[in-house]
């Protein structure tokens, strides 16, 4: 799993650029706030089929990406228990996009 990626979301969550959790990403998507959606590998069928849904409803448009970490990782880079958030911010979301890209090539 690529540190700086783990490290920018701890970064967002201290703005305050994230929403964590299962209700507060989907508020955040309904809302119009979310510009991406986060997920870790060892995340249930369901909730990464739940979310994937919410981010393409009524043309939300929103990106869905799974990372190649499990929940105590992404937890613990966040600071608190989860396996699914949004970033609710384009700067750092672009950012994300682009380390989840390069670790994937």
């Amino acid at each position: 799993m690529n540190n700086r990626l783990l490290s920018l979301l701890g970064i967002a969550r201290r703005a305050g650029r994230l929403s964590v959790g299962h209700d507060a990403a989907v508020e955040a998507i309904v809302k119009n706030k979310a510009k991406l959606c986060v997920l870790c590998r060892d995340a249930s069928d369901r909730l990464k089929k739940e979310m994937q849904h919410a981010c393409t409803y009524e043309k939300k448009n929103v990106a869905c990406l799974i990372l190649d970490c499990d929940i105590l990782t992404l937890s613990g880079a966040i600071g608190t228990k989860a396996a699914v958030l949004t970033v609710n911010d384009e700067g750092f979301s672009k950012k994300i996009v682009s380390l989840y890209n390069e670790q994937q090539s």
